[in-house]
């Protein structure tokens, strides 16, 4: 699988402040890679810096087979850019909006209205096409700027903080238009404070903290690097229980619930080894379960900072 996005020892700095500190990121193509930070780790920086909008002071970086520096205007031609709120003019109305997109991209009259055609009736916008964009909601006004984000049909699209205010709904839906975009082939470099929204759509997660990227991996293996996992066995039998805990030694008893909690890193081979020891001793158990850390205390062990924005989400 080629890349979409290559980087190499980025570093920018505004001053005496330093925000990206040598970044190295690889992102194949045709997925969604996601870079999670908090406020002022340097994730809208670098995201210019892909997009053309900014230059770093040294490292290389590749976007679509392309040099961002030497060859931006080939860049530009293949990415789409989606900033943290919508772009879209809301005295025009969601038709006009793409039109003008169209126009700008150099498409003629009829091809135009044929790309604004089919991007309105993707994103489900037809009813609302001759109606103003100031009068769609928050979820309307975000799926129509990616729809203008698309009229020239970007193989690499950049979401910063896609659905920031938006209500849970709307966000739901925001990550279904993003997994048919990367089901159609398009490579997805999403930034976002909602750790549940990197859970469920990135393929590969990069935790950047004080501009160096501190963790990197899918989020089964983040959520392996933090402590607090375990396999919950369920008894239906005090004897069960009983010998259990003798094969397991030194492990969370509670014989009220009639369960036991084994310290495990979610992997198949502790789970195996669990398997393996209840078999070998003819040991029973009515149910069985795995628990493992969330991106959120994934989060708050690699940044060591607590996440105001975590308790704005609630």
């Amino acid at each position: 699988m080629t890349n979409a996005i290559e980087t190499t020892g980025i570093h920018k700095s505004f001053g005496d402040h330093t925000v990206l500190r040598g970044i190295d990121i690889a992102v194949a193509s045709g997925t969604i890679y996601s870079l999670l930070g908090p406020n002022g780790a340097g994730k809208t920086t670098m995201v210019n810096i892909l997009s053309t909008l900014a230059v770093a002071d040294s490292g290389t970086a590749r976007v679509a087979g392309y040099d961002v520096v030497g060859q931006a205007d080939a860049v530009r031609a293949a990415i789409g850019v989606t900033g943290q709120f919508a772009a879209v003019d809301g005295r025009l109305t969601g038709a006009e909006n793409l039109r003008l997109m169209a126009d700008l991209h150099h498409y003629g009259r009829k091809d135009g209205r044929r790309r604004t055609a089919q991007l309105l009736e993707q994103f489900d916008l037809e009813a609302a096409a001759k109606k103003p964009a100031s009068t769609y909601s928050g979820g309307m006004r975000r799926r129509l700027d990616i729809a203008m984000t698309l009229v020239g049909e970007p193989r690499v699209i950049f979401l910063d903080e896609p659905t920031t205010g938006l209500d849970p709904r709307s966000r739901r839906a925001m990550w279904q238009v993003i997994r048919d975009l990367v089901a159609d082939g398009v490579t997805i470099f999403l930034t976002t404070q909602y750790l549940e929204e990197a859970d469920q759509l990135a393929d590969r997660i990069a935790v950047l903290d004080t501009g160096v990227i501190v963790a990197e991996g899918t989020p089964d293996e983040l959520k392996r690097l933090v402590p607090g996992g375990h396999i919950s066995l369920q008894f239906g039998e005090h004897d069960q229980l009983v010998a259990a805990a003798k094969t397991f030694g030194e492990v969370a008893r509670d014989d009220d619930a009639m369960t036991l909690q084994l310290p495990s890193d979610g992997g198949v081979r502790s789970l195996r080894a669990v398997l393996d020891g209840l078999d070998r001793e003819s040991i029973t158990v009515e149910g069985l379960s795995i628990h493992t850390p969330d991106l959120d205390d994934v989060f708050l062990a690699l940044t060591g900072r607590p996440r105001a924005e975590k308790e704005n989400q609630k």
